[in-house]
């Protein structure tokens, strides 16, 4: 019997959802369900979805639920994390502060001054699972969903000796994104992305074997299609290569799209609603999130409490093949989140990329990738040099650190000056004093 356990295991969508497909494979329809929160009630509503699932699935398997991390963990097979280390009350302002400065920034999840704050609050609390791991379950895979990705596996994968991998919708989404515009089937197509978490490049897109990139050129004068995702259209009409992640996302990775309000009123405001929320509005999402956080319950009872039958076929969750592949199960190729170990040639050695990766049994093998395109390194590495000082400053309590790494973000840079960026830094680190612990003996 394998054991799966789930940290966060109160992210009630990615739970069930992963439970779903884990127990579609046979070597995992026995396996216990080790279920992990520290908030008791999401807790117990997760522990209600799974033994729902394995009892409509007529699954052997087992569920157990736990407030005790390490009692998850002991004798794990594979660790799945959905972690957010603090609320909407606590992360907001991350991006409410750098705005009160003039960093107009949206998702702030990733990168950025909030996508940094986030990890700093986020990797010693990943660190420690896989300290727990260590002790608890060294053979284990863990799988990460938490971000900011980059930057907590990059930590992990530093103070770590645990098998970690994290695990992004970006690649696939934006593969069949291209596919649909191009007219193809998802199944027709091949490529090789590479890069780092949502700064990662189509460097190859083959349709039928043939390159699609002319036809991807070729849709891009469609308006439908070139205002469904602008800022990556423009980046792509620029360097040439297609990137992972949506607009949103993007806009706050560089310098060219949010930092003036005419640029966010041209390429960062949709109106078509495609996502579901507005990639250019912070406001609107705050209110997306603002609204989960008081409804969540309402949800969840009417998935409980519904009497149709539930679908229980296997979905499109890396997460299920891998370990599936981990406990010797067929070989499974994703892209996943590993160590630069001279595989990305042009991006500094042990950085966490973003590439091509098979699961066989108990090994995760990345692949050797090569260069990326000049114009497409330019801008990856330059995260990548903001996200190693934000992972050294997370590791050791360095505020001077977390200036730095704030210093050189392309769109922090474009719109303040030095001095203002101290400033900022010192108000958000006065904001997160009590949940940045690392941070209290060290004068800023």
């Amino acid at each position: 019997m394998a054991k799966i356990a789930f940290i966060g295991a109160g992210s009630f969508g990615f739970t069930r959802t992963l439970v779903k497909d884990i127990l579609t494979f046979d070597r995992m329809a026995d396996a216990e369900l080790a279920l992990m929160d520290i908030d008791p009630e999401r807790l117990e509503y997760s522990r209600l979805a799974c033994e729902r699932i394995v009892r409509e699935g007529n699954y052997p398997a087992k569920v157990t639920a736990t407030l005790d991390r390490r009692e998850a963990l002991e004798g794990a097979d594979a660790v799945l994390v959905t972690i957010l280390a603090g609320s909407v009350q606590v992360w907001r302002h991350d991006i409410e502060i750098p705005k009160q400065f003039g960093v107009d920034t949206n998702v702030g999840d990733t990168r950025g001054p909030s996508g940094i704050f986030r990890a700093l609050r986020t990797i010693p609390v990943m660190v420690s699972i896989c300290k727990d791991m260590e002790e608890l379950c060294p053979k284990a895979v863990m799988l990460n969903y938490t971000n900011p990705m980059a930057m907590n596996c990059r930590a992990m994968q530093r103070s770590t000796s645990v098998a970690v991998s994290g695990l992004c919708h970006s690649v696939q989404g934006t593969a069949h994104m291209l596919a649909h515009w191009i007219g193809a089937k998802p199944e027709e197509i091949d490529y090789v992305c590479a890069g780092i978490n949502h700064l990662s490049w189509f460097i190859k897109f083959l349709w039928k074997g043939e390159d699609a990139y002319p036809l991807i050129r070729k849709a891009m004068k469609r308006k439908e299609v070139y205002e469904h995702e602008k800022v990556r259209n423009e980046m792509f009409l620029a360097f040439g290569y297609y990137v992972t992640e949506s607009s949103g996302h993007n806009s706050e990775y560089n310098a060219w799209f949010r930092k003036r309000p005419d640029l966010i009123q041209k390429y960062c405001l949709d109106t078509s609603e495609h996502t579901g929320w507005n990639p250019g509005e912070y406001a609107y999402i705050l209110k997306h999130y603002l609204a989960a956080e008081k409804g969540w319950k309402k949800g969840i009872q009417d998935w409980l409490n519904d009497p149709r039958p539930l679908n229980l076929a296997r979905g499109h969750e890396y997460a299920a093949s891998i370990i599936n592949a981990w406990l010797g199960g067929e070989t499974f190729l994703f892209n996943g989140n590993v160590p630069n170990t001279g595989l990305v040639t042009n991006l500094p050695p042990d950085c966490c990329v973003e590439i091509p990766v098979f699961a066989t049994r108990g090994m995760l093998n990345p692949v050797y990738v090569g260069a990326l395109p000049p114009q497409c390194a330019a801008l990856t590495a330059l995260q990548v040099a903001v996200e190693e000082m934000a992972v050294e400053a997370a590791l050791t309590g360095n505020p001077e650190m977390v200036y730095h790494a704030i210093c050189h973000d392309p769109l922090t840079a474009a719109v303040l000056s030095l001095a203002e960026i101290r400033e900022m830094v010192k108000a958000m680190l006065k904001k997160n004093e009590k949940h940045l612990p690392q941070f209290k003996t060290i004068k800023f």
